[in-house]
């Protein structure tokens, strides 16, 4: 095969394999191979895309946002461009540099939004108004360059596109914040089926002791009553006795009494 016709080899920049100018994409020059391992995502934050360098990684954070996050905490919305990336006041750092080049931002009359340096940018042509005009008609085939585009453009279907990472990694975290809640649920289950527990055995056990005393005043009670009634038979019967024998002494005493009289009276024979 002569060297005009064999096609021209290209390293990947991270495999340093070599494939031919079709297969890289574009910019980074990184095979299919590398491009399924190492996707470009966008940055949760300041939503600039990015290279992971680590397989399997789903972390979405770039390095620089990830060292701010370090040094300064989570970030808040900028009150500018709204992207979540304000770590030092209340404006991203894009925001910042472009006030301090620009000026500030000054409200859109189409997207009726403040932009960071509107005032400042010179009038571009609108190409959407521009007549077409003709490509010239590939007759080997697409260039190279334009073959690079293609193989670069993201598939919306892809696993490995950013926004699909993206949404995976924050159905992750609703799942795990989701599970975390259900166990705390679970738990504070758990303690309350336990006080429950708690409180019926320390009320059947006061149930039983208020029965246990209840029993016992019952039976003191009885047999004081029948105490009672047992001196009262026995003093019933204490006065019954009492009441005959003053009823036979009245009678003894009454038969003495008319006894002495009968003997004082006129029909004795008297003293000589």
């Amino acid at each position: 095969m002569s060297s005009n016709n064999a096609k021209a080899l290209f390293a990947c920049s991270r495999c340093f394999g070599r494939h031919p100018f079709e297969e890289l994409s574009p910019g980074q020059q990184l095979c299919k191979e590398c491009r399924g391992s190492y996707p470009v995502v966008k940055c949760t934050y300041c939503r600039s895309e990015f290279q992971q360098t680590v397989k399997g990684n789903t972390c979405t954070i770039c390095k620089k946002c990830e060292q701010n996050v370090k040094a300064y905490g989570k970030p808040s919305a900028c009150e500018y461009c709204n992207t979540i990336a304000a770590f030092i006041g209340s404006k991203c750092q894009r925001c910042t540099n472009s006030e301090k080049r620009y000026g500030p931002p000054v409200t859109c009359e189409q997207c009726k939004q403040k932009l960071k340096g509107h005032n400042k940018r010179p009038h571009r042509v609108d190409v959407t108004k521009l007549p077409p005009q003709p490509e010239p008609a590939e007759v080997n085939g697409p260039t190279p360059l334009k073959v690079a585009r293609m193989v670069g453009v993201h598939d919306p279907h892809d696993p490995n596109s950013s926004d699909h990472v993206v949404a995976v990694t924050q159905l992750k975290e609703k799942i795990a914040h989701l599970q975390k809640q259900l166990s705390q649920k679970d738990n504070q289950l758990l303690t309350k089926d336990r006080q429950i527990t708690d409180l019926k055995a320390k009320n059947f056990t006061s149930e039983t002791e208020l029965r246990n005393k209840m029993k016992l005043t019952e039976k003191e009670y009885e047999s004081k009553v029948a105490t009672m009634q047992s001196k009262i038979s026995t003093l019933l019967k204490e006065v019954a006795t009492l009441s005959k024998s003053t009823k036979r002494a009245d009678r003894l005493a009454a038969t003495k009494n008319e006894a002495s009289t009968n003997s004082g009276s006129g029909t004795d024979s008297p003293i000589p």
